[in-house]
């Protein structure tokens, strides 16, 4: 890794605050790499080499079961995968792949392992991050299990609208098929709930949505911070 790349790596909130020889030791043998969108960065049934840490762009996570495919999670920077195949010496149970031009960091699982047992920062961190992720897997099986299609897109567009005035618009930052996987739908039921939502407000015009009435809209999907707040 090239010295820029490293003082780069190194103030990253992921490494932010360890003891600089638990940072020399992550970073000797990683890498700080850029890719094109759509290129295929993990694949589940592989063991798992690398803890990836997303810098730059979106990663969709997603499953493979004969032929079909569905969308785990989208993450985003500061964001890190897949951590527990990574921590547990296992094989990856999900595949990820950019979907957006993106820059991530690839830090070697073994000295992940070997900075766990000697930092306690770092294992404190590596704690919160696993803790942080089984909750998010509750809370979108809940989403998944306790509410309607249409109440998990009306509940996505909410969480997507910028600020809290009544009016609100914003571009789609991810095809509408990988939205129909990640809200456990086909594109066809995506699509009829689009139309659906016009009743209360929500108008879609290619990859732009506008909300003209956020409480109108808030009256279907009754959003609940222990599912959609992912502070919570």
């Amino acid at each position: 890794m090239r010295v820029e790349d490293k003082s780069a790596s190194a103030a990253l909130p992921f490494l932010e605050g360890l003891a600089e020889k638990s940072v020399r030791d992550l970073l000797s043998g990683a890498y700080l790499q850029r890719f094109p969108s759509h290129v295929e960065l993990v694949e589940q049934g592989r063991h798992a080499d690398f803890l990836h840490v997303v810098v730059e762009g979106q990663i969709e996570v997603f499953s493979r079961h004969r032929d079909r495919e569905t969308t785990v999670s989208i993450l985003g920077p500061g964001h890190c995968f897949i951590l527990a195949a990574v921590f547990l010496d296992q094989v990856y149970l999900k595949s990820a792949r950019t979907i957006s031009p993106a820059r991530l960091l690839l830090l070697p699982a073994a000295a992940v392992h070997a900075v766990f047992g000697s930092d306690p920062v770092f294992a404190h961190r590596i704690a919160a991050e696993m803790a942080k992720g089984y909750r998010s897997l509750v809370k979108e099986v809940n989403n998944l299990k306790l509410r309607t299609s249409l109440e998990r897109l009306a509940n996505w567009i909410l969480r997507q609208a910028p600020g809290s005035g009544p009016t609100s618009s914003f571009t789609f930052p991810f095809d509408k098929k990988t939205l129909a996987s990640k809200l456990g739908v086909t594109p066809e039921v995506l699509s009829r709930n689009f139309g659906s939502l016009i009743p209360y407000g929500v108008t879609i015009d290619g990859k732009s949505v506008v909300v003209k009435d956020r409480a109108v809209l808030e009256t279907l999907a009754k959003p609940d911070p222990l599912i959609d707040d992912p502070a919570a």
